[in-house]
């Protein structure tokens, strides 16, 4: 199972997306610094995430996330919280 999951920082406006088999770990290694393109931002908090069966699904769905599309889609979400 694959997980494709979205992070807002609470300190700046960014959303961070990544696709992983174990969400809970990846916000663990988000929040400690492990991660380069996010220790900046630190902490993170998980506001969205879907799951799939296949990989490259995930994976496609991730791509479209990291878009500007995508992105909008997810700020919308955020509006909504």
């Amino acid at each position: 199972m694959f997980f494709v999951y979205a992070l807002q920082s609470t300190i700046a406006k960014r959303i961070y997306v990544g696709m992983s088999s174990d969400v809970e770990r990846r916000l663990l290694e988000h929040n400690s610094g492990k991660t380069k393109s996010t220790k900046g931002y630190k902490p993170w908090i998980l506001f969205y995430k879907e799951v799939f069966e296949i990989r490259t699904e995930a994976r496609q769905r991730e791509k479209y996330l990291k878009s500007g599309c995508g992105k909008e889609y997810l700020k919308k979400i955020l509006s909504f919280q």
